[in-house]
């Protein structure tokens, strides 16, 4: 499998990185742990590095990907609206 191909962006609490494999893959992650994964299974990045295998099922019903544009990795995008100041909560005592 080569690790160098595009990988996709998702999110839930926080931001990983993952590739989902096409054929099996076993490797000793950076913690001493044998990580072993099966062909639709999920190869998982964390934002510190650390790389680990996710089942296809657990991963599907936790992760959302990030929108994709051209190619290019997504970025989601909201306008922020602020309040004026007639609009905030005022504190009362």
């Amino acid at each position: 499998m080569n690790l160098e191909c595009h990988w996709t962006v998702y999110r839930t609490r926080f931001l990983v990185r993952a590739r989902q494999l096409s054929q099996p893959l076993v490797f000793t992650d950076a913690l001493g742990r044998e990580q072993s994964g099966r062909p639709g299974d999920y190869l998982v990045e964390s934002s510190d590095g650390i790389k680990r295998i996710t089942t296809q099922a657990i991963f599907e019903d936790i992760y959302v990907p990030l929108t994709d544009t051209d190619g290019a990795p997504g970025v989601l995008v909201r306008p922020v609206t602020r309040a004026s100041p007639e609009q905030r909560p005022r504190a009362t005592a």
